[in-house]
């Protein structure tokens, strides 16, 4: 029997959440997980983050765990920093659930937790890609879901008037991102 091996890192925004690519050649040079560190070639993401957004990702060599933490219900919390003052009507909404586009059908959220974050949270600088100076005046909320459907957190803010700007994956379950870096991949214990 073969001792899983785990890890949990800060996904850069620009970087995909695979491992490499299946191509030898590309047209547009894209970024894998597999230039952060030296993974063991059994290691795969647990669930994705999209290519702007950044923060937590964990990643397994354990194929059932994996399966258990995208399939079950343990929370997921992001930090999203929104185009707008978001009021209190498009929390509600969002809390309650919105309906999303999700491939090509109308999909009902599930009830989340949403606050308001009163001050910008800790967070390492914005990727200058991210443009954030453009925008007009943004606000930041948590939101904690416990599903995970194709860029769900991007489509709800969306959905009541105020789009996601920068969106940071800082918690699943009870694995925070702490003070980690940018890039940074450290091994963990993962009991889930």
């Amino acid at each position: 029997m073969s001792i899983s091996t785990h890890f949990k890192l800060y996904k850069p925004v620009g970087m995909l959440s695979q491992l490499r690519s299946g191509e030898e050649r590309q047209v547009r040079k894209k970024k894998f997980l597999g230039e952060l560190y030296n993974f063991p070639s059994e290691i795969m993401p647990i669930g994705r983050l999209d290519e702007k957004s950044e923060g937590l990702l964990l990643m397994t060599t354990d194929g059932k765990l994996s399966n258990h933490i995208n399939h079950s219900d343990i929370e997921k919390e992001y930090y999203a920093q929104l185009d707008g003052a978001i009021t209190k009507e498009a929390i509600a909404q969002i809390s309650n659930g919105v309906s999303i586009g999700l491939f090509g059908e109308s999909y009902r959220t599930k009830p989340c937790a949403v606050r308001v974050l009163g001050t910008p949270p800790m967070l390492p600088k914005a990727d200058k890609k991210l443009r954030i100076g453009v925008h007009r005046p943004t606000s930041w909320i948590s939101i904690t879901l416990t599903e995970g459907k194709f860029r769900q957190v991007r489509k709800m803010t969306a959905a009541v008037g105020f789009p996601t700007i920068r969106l940071v994956r800082v918690r699943i379950g009870s694995i925070g991102i702490e003070e980690m870096k940018v890039g940074d991949v450290l091994p963990i214990v993962l009991s889930f």
